[in-house]
């Protein structure tokens, strides 16, 4: 028998509540776009050292079963403006995603100094930690300081021209990253110093002899004119700290007060990874330095890296010959199961796949990729796990806004010899750009850019819908939006109205009249006929004049 309460909820259901809202309320003031996480740290935190072995094993196993038992109900990303957006911090500054960047901008990437390539001799300072890749600490002729790496054998062009042009891409994107180039050089510019050490990962170091660097640089790839190629990253200002931890915050930094795992710029870039292929991602492939602030160089604050791109762009499935990587983890007992529960009769999207047949290419294709089961290279850094289809959306929306123009300049900034890799690697970027978008918007609804347009008869909102801007669906015949406003307590002001889509994708709501008592608080519920959740666009007056104050996405 049903109680009353039970009558209750479906009668609520079925009548006025089905209108409400139940949604937050947003602040009437200026939309935040940048926080100070920059207030002075005197000391700086704590070097976290990278425990290869404990971390993947954590990772690999350990926490993945762990995070199984702990129930957790899913929690949607902090660090979020009201606006949907991630303002500027010291992990991520808005560039492509807020303005428009030329071609030569998104070339230039992090660049301040300049290359070292016309500042030889390099003098050797060390060998590099880190990595299975030949490498040194270099100083150029000006005493600026660089790594410089090179590809491995049989590989040639690719490691270094991926590490360069996700970095560029990345930067574009908001990201802080190196400063990297490409370089070419002879083994007469490299200048031993009497010195020199050789370091291994234990924090070991003993003198790094001719012999040795003889040794060293037979592993790489010399030409038969001796003109070698090279990649070098400046060393990042300030004093290093060691990676971020991939759950929790750092303790004795006083800034970094969101969990990592709850922030929208690393939940979000799952999207923007996986559209590059970028699957190396671990606690040491980011960095964190103690740097002084440069509008007063007595404060310090601790500022967030990401690092080495040589394996994106299909590079480790190349080099490694593993054609698994972007679809499985190295270690999967998901695909082991099946494989086994179908007695190898299973087809695997990997299967097939192919290196491409160009000089500086890594095994990079849009014909099998798939944005929605993408996976790094393991499961360890967690950002990644608790993405949602909102994180999601914001990472797609920044892939999106590149032009061909500018990932052409991107890809040029890796120096390829063979124009037709250049070109290749162009389709490939904008094929798995679209298609990433194209399965993102689709999982929301993907209206953006909401704009208030004050006139006599009351305010309308004007906002683009992705899916037809960027003219990933057939037509926009198909897309009518369904409008209901609700005062700020959810009681709905009007019928619900229904307007069909614009073609350009630019659709403006008719007038709506904003209550008249107080600031005219009112929430439009925008809802599109491809039965994508909704998006809650709340209005108010603010010296009379009517603004978006803030948007809930479902």
């Amino acid at each position: 028998m049903m109680t009353s309460i039970s009558r209750i909820v479906v009668l609520c259901a079925l009548a006025a509540c089905a209108d409400r809202t139940p949604t937050p309320r947003f602040a009437n003031q200026p939309v935040t776009e940048v926080v100070n996480d920059r207030r002075d740290t005197p000391t700086p935190p704590a070097y976290r050292e990278f425990a290869r072995f404990s971390y993947h094993f954590r990772g690999n196993v350990i926490r993945r079963l762990t995070r199984g038992m702990e129930l957790r109900a899913e929690q949607r990303s902090l660090g979020v403006n009201a606006m949907d957006e991630v303002p500027n911090t010291t992990w991520f500054t808005n560039r492509i995603g807020v303005r428009d960047m030329s071609p030569a901008e998104v070339r230039t990437g992090a660049a301040t100094v300049g290359s070292p390539e016309l500042h030889k001799p390099w003098t050797i300072n060390s060998t590099k930690i880190g990595g299975a890749s030949v490498g040194f600490i270099i100083s150029d002729a000006r005493g600026e300081k660089f790594i410089l790496k090179f590809d491995k054998l049989g590989h040639p062009e690719t490691e270094t021209a991926s590490h360069v042009i996700t970095g560029q891409l990345l930067h574009a994107v908001g990201y802080n990253t190196p400063e990297d180039h490409i370089v070419y050089l002879r083994k007469s510019d490299l200048v031993l110093s009497p010195k020199a050490k050789i370091k291994d990962f234990f924090g070991n170091s003993r003198k790094l002899e001719h012999a040795e660097l003889e040794t060293l640089l037979a592993k790489i790839e010399i030409p038969a004119d001796g003109n070698m190629r090279g990649l070098v990253s400046r060393l990042i200002d300030g004093k290093p700290l060691g990676g971020p931890p991939a759950e929790g915050v750092r303790a004795d930094d006083p800034n970094d007060l969101i969990p990592h795992e709850r922030r929208r710029e690393l939940r979000g870039a799952y999207a923007i990874f996986s559209w590059l292929d970028h699957i190396d991602i671990k606690e040491d492939n980011f960095l964190d330095a103690w740097v002084a602030d440069p509008a007063n160089p007595k404060h310090h604050y601790v500022k967030h890296y990401a690092l080495d791109f040589g394996s994106a762009l299909g590079v480790m499935a190349a080099v490694n010959g593993d054609p698994r990587r972007g679809h499985a983890y190295e270690l999967d007992a998901a695909e082991s199961l099946t494989s086994l529960a179908t007695l190898g009769l299973y087809t695997r999207p990997w299967e097939g796949r192919k290196l491409a047949p160009l000089r500086g290419v890594g095994s990079f294709s849009a014909d099998n990729y798939d944005p929605s089961s993408w996976v790094a290279y393991t499961p360890s850094y967690y950002s990644l796990l608790t993405a949602d289809r909102l994180d999601k959306l914001w990472g797609a929306k920044l892939v999106m806004r590149f032009t061909r123009e500018q990932l052409r300049a991107a890809v040029d900034a890796g120096r390829l010899t063979d124009p037709r890799a250049v070109t290749y690697l162009v389709d490939t970027l904008v094929a798995r750009q679209r298609a990433t978008a194209r399965y993102w918007f689709s999982q929301t609804n993907p209206l953006d850019a909401f704009e208030v347009m004050s006139g006599p008869n009351g305010a309308s909102v004007c906002f683009d819908d992705l899916m037809l801007t960027y003219q990933l669906m057939p037509a926009a015949a198909a897309t009518r939006y369904t409008i209901t406003v609700a005062d700020r307590a959810g009681t709905s002001l009007a019928a619900p109205t229904s307007i069909p889509a614009q073609r350009a994708g630019r659709t403006c709501t008719p007038p709506v009249a904003l209550p008249a008592a107080g600031d005219g608080y009112s929430v439009m519920k925008l809802r599109t006929s491809r039965l994508a959740p909704a998006t809650f666009v709340h209005l108010a007056r603010r010296s009379g004049i009517p603004n978006v104050v803030g948007i809930w996405r479902e």
